[in-house]
């Protein structure tokens, strides 16, 4: 069992390490010690670091006295504390996410707050968020929060083989089964989702991709999930990466790679620049300050961006993407009475 003086200088040395600054007088009461006592705390903790001789990664921490506070400090590291702006903007985007449900959300919240704000700012913190989240409207799926995004990590690190039964959309009682070999988790529009290769059996009980791309699940639409019991090949050359894929992909409709070429009419091709991550500019029009585009995208998500650009953007190639998004906006024309 630890003794006191023990728990004493563990809980001082969280202090410091939590980017606090401490006073001998405060400290005195709170542990109901004299200042000598105080002193000594402080000097044990000094000793100890400077015994650990701090990894370089986090480079030499010591304890200082600022004497303009009359406290002690912690130097050297960098604080595990968030600031407030890096505290208020993770607040901010869990509450726009939308992607928990009412009560996770205060959950989550007030772990932020209470785990990674040093105490003088919590007040602030808790008041500017307070709004929104009082406010805050969950959509109807189920909850992530259930342990399914834990279980589908494992089974990506593990190389596990799954069978699910997927709701597919637009219908409570299209329930289909798959076999599927995950390959990662990403987060998009309100969702998060799974990136997985479905798989099958061939003639000879081997399992094989049915696609040479990812399907993308919606992870609140599996139903069930199971572990078959055995690992599928871990191939480093086809390895997915959630990175490379984002890049590619649009409202996460997944299909195959496509080389797309466009051209863009807007003010801010930035913009472009920045929602399409492969598009590269190979060739600006002076006469009308247009720009044409390449890209590399996956499956027809695009074809929902590219619409909502309106006369901006024209698709140039592929051919086959051009007769569709002349064979859309065609409906639409007569969804309005207009001519095509």
């Amino acid at each position: 069992m630890a003794k006191k003086n023990d728990i004493r200088i563990l809980e001082i040395f969280e202090m410091l390490q939590k980017g606090r600054p401490v006073k001998k007088s405060e400290l005195s009461m709170r542990f109901g010690i004299s200042d000598r006592t105080v002193q000594r705390d402080i000097d044990d903790i000094r000793a100890y670091l400077a015994d650990m001789k701090v990894s370089e990664s986090l480079g030499e921490r010591s304890v200082v006295y600022d004497r303009a506070d009359m406290s002690y400090k912690m130097e050297g590291c960098e604080n595990p504390m968030m600031n407030n702006n890096e505290i208020l903007a993770v607040c901010k985007i869990v509450l726009e996410s939308r992607a928990f449900k009412k009560d996770e959300v205060k959950s989550i919240l007030g772990k932020l707050v209470s785990g990674c704000v040093p105490d003088q700012n919590m007040k602030m913190v808790k008041e500017l968020v307070a709004n929104e989240a009082y406010h805050y409207v969950e959509l109807e799926h189920a909850s992530y929060l259930s342990g399914i995004l834990w279980k589908l990590g494992e089974s990506i690190k593990k190389y596990k083989r799954l069978e699910i039964e997927y709701m597919r959309q637009g219908s409570s009682d299209s329930v289909v089964k798959r076999t599927i070999e995950p390959a990662g988790i990403m987060f998009s529009e309100y969702y998060f989702y799974l990136n997985a290769y479905i798989v099958e059996k061939n003639e000879t009980g081997k399992y094989v991709r049915k696609h040479d791309y990812p399907t993308i699940f919606r992870i609140d639409r599996i139903r069930e999930c199971r572990e078959q019991g055995e690992r599928f090949k871990y191939v480093h050359a086809g390895r997915f990466e959630e990175g490379e894929f984002r890049k590619r992909v649009q409202f996460m409709y997944g299909g195959e790679l496509m080389k797309l070429e466009f051209k863009y009419r807007g003010i801010n091709v930035q913009y472009i620049l920045d929602r399409l991550p492969t598009a590269e500019i190979i060739e600006t029009d002076p006469s009308d300050g247009s720009y044409t585009l390449k890209a590399e995208v996956f499956g027809k998500g695009i074809i929902m961006w590219l619409l909502s650009q309106g006369k901006q953007v024209e698709v140039i190639r592929p051919a086959v993407l051009r007769d569709e998004m002349k064979r859309i906006i065609s409906d639409m024309a007569g969804i309005y009475g207009c001519e095509s």
